[in-house]
């Protein structure tokens, strides 16, 4: 991910309820350097996803686990909602599997996501758990879905 991408991402703004999943500002993201603002994790984890004119759409991130990639991902806000969330999620999990073929390609997401949800399962995901899991607004409900291969 380049770093004006990452700088853009921190600026993207989601509605209700959505608007858990934004970020901190720039700024702060590479003083605390978390997460894409740290230069290293930012090329070891996170890549940009851009469309045909080269505009960021969205970024993926690659997290390692033993034997496992599990997902992040975030679409531009402005792009939610219009039925592209399948070709997205496909292109992220042909470059999970292109990164590490011998893994497991799993993502996390709140049980309330049902937008998402949908997304994942047309792309080959399938609910594997469902578990609470500590966030900064307390206990939440989880899915892990779990990349089904064509």
């Amino acid at each position: 991910m380049e770093e004006d991408h990452a700088s853009a991402v921190c600026s993207w703004q989601y509605e209700d309820p959505y608007n858990i999943y934004g970020w901190l500002p720039w700024e702060q993201m590479v003083l605390l350097s978390v997460e894409f603002g740290d230069p290293e994790l930012r090329a070891q984890q996170y890549a940009s996803v851009v469309d045909q004119n080269g505009d960021l759409i969205g970024f993926a991130q690659f997290f390692p686990i033993e034997g496992v990639t599990r997902l992040g991902v975030g679409l531009r806000p402005e792009l939610c909602g219009q039925g592209l969330g399948q070709i997205f999620m496909e292109a992220i999990v042909r470059e999970a599997l292109r990164r590490a073929p011998e893994r497991i390609v799993d993502l996390e997401v709140l049980t309330w996501n049902t937008r998402a949800i949908r997304a994942y399962e047309k792309a080959g995901f399938v609910i594997a758990d469902t578990y609470e899991k500590r966030t900064p607004e307390g206990m939440k409900q989880f899915h892990c879905m779990v990349y089904h291969r064509k």
